[in-house]
């Protein structure tokens, strides 16, 4: 179906209005209502009013950037309901796309949840790619082992949970029973949450059971290669009943970091922090230098060879994608 076209008349008060909003804006004055948006299309938006109703707007052509939890301005025209502008961010989760731009991925977060689960088989380099982000983005963040239910099967991914623990990161276990479900939504509280995570780790089953009303759509894990299946499409912003909000965006399989500055990967890993000052030089990559510090720490354990190999891995992909 074409795009209806406007009438001279229409279009002359779209432009009146336009003009209005503008002058009402400059004085203080706006009748545009505050929303959030919930899912973001190629040109249009749902945006959540104030009262938790949720309404189809059209996007201004330089609003082309919103994402999911974005607080924007919106209002009701003559041609539809419109975003007329967007409110300024408080935190945001960033990463490159397919094409290696810088996107955001999710907006005014306070809680980054970072999923795993025994299968399919998790990457420890992931998770750290996550927190490094997190850590840039100044969001707090918490791994959940999902699956709890096949830890028999797969007890070293246990270890790996213990391993995030130890070092002081905020970690729980996740599964199907009410209990579980119970102690995450308490863990959760009244904040904003993005879940993120590889395919097929049942982010959308962890949701469905934290937020059942909203029927998420679930897949199942591709048979032989148990690589998960992409079941969410675009992030979403969900309302919990108790207040708060649950952001799910789409599961992933790599996460690049190329947009960040080498220098800024070792603060990331939060063992590393306080041995970071200590370098004979300033500007220690944590490589090869003479006197470091950080590698000092890693003969004697106190960094575990696991993580300094982790961060050695997202360096290097940074340094090869910045050619």
């Amino acid at each position: 179906m074409g795009n209806r076209r406007l009438t001279d008349q229409q279009r002359r008060r779209i432009e009146e209005n336009a003009v209005k909003r503008r002058e009402n804006a400059s004085a203080g004055i706006t009748e545009d209502k505050e929303g959030m948006i919930v899912a973001r299309y190629s040109k249009t938006a749902v945006v959540r009013a104030g009262n938790g109703e949720t309404h189809n707007c059209h996007l201004r052509p330089n609003l082309s950037h919103l994402v999911a939890g974005d607080q924007v301005l919106w209002a009701n025209e003559e041609t539809g309901a419109y975003v007329t502008s967007q409110l300024e961010r408080r935190s945001e989760l960033k990463r490159p796309d397919a094409r290696g731009q810088l996107k955001a991925v999710a907006a005014n977060v306070d809680l980054i949840a970072i999923v795993f689960a025994p299968e399919p088989e998790p990457h420890a380099n992931l998770i750290d790619r996550y927190l490094v982000a997190a850590h840039m983005a100044n969001i707090d963040t918490i791994i959940i082992l999902n699956k709890s239910d096949l830890l028999d099967q797969h007890p070293e991914h246990d270890a790996l949970l213990e391993s995030y623990r130890t070092i002081g990161y905020e970690v729980m276990t996740s599964g199907p029973t009410p209990e579980e479900t119970q102690a995450l939504s308490d863990k959760l509280g009244t904040r904003t949450s993005v879940f993120v995570g590889q395919s097929g780790v049942g982010k959308s089953s962890m949701l469905n059971r934290l937020l059942p009303d909203a029927e998420l759509r679930v897949g199942a894990l591709s048979e032989g290669v148990l690589k998960g299946r992409h079941t969410t499409t675009t992030a979403e912003v969900f309302a919990r009943p108790n207040g708060g909000f649950i952001i799910d965006s789409p599961g992933i399989r790599e996460f690049g970091l190329q947009h960040i500055d080498l220098t800024l990967v070792a603060p990331g890993f939060m063992e590393f922090r306080p041995f970071l000052d200590q370098c004979r030089f300033r500007d220690c990559s944590h490589l090869v230098e003479k006197d470091c510090r950080v590698l000092a720490a890693v003969e004697s354990n106190e960094i575990s060879s696991e993580r300094y190999e982790s961060f050695v891995n997202i360096v290097r992909d940074i340094d090869t994608q910045s050619y």
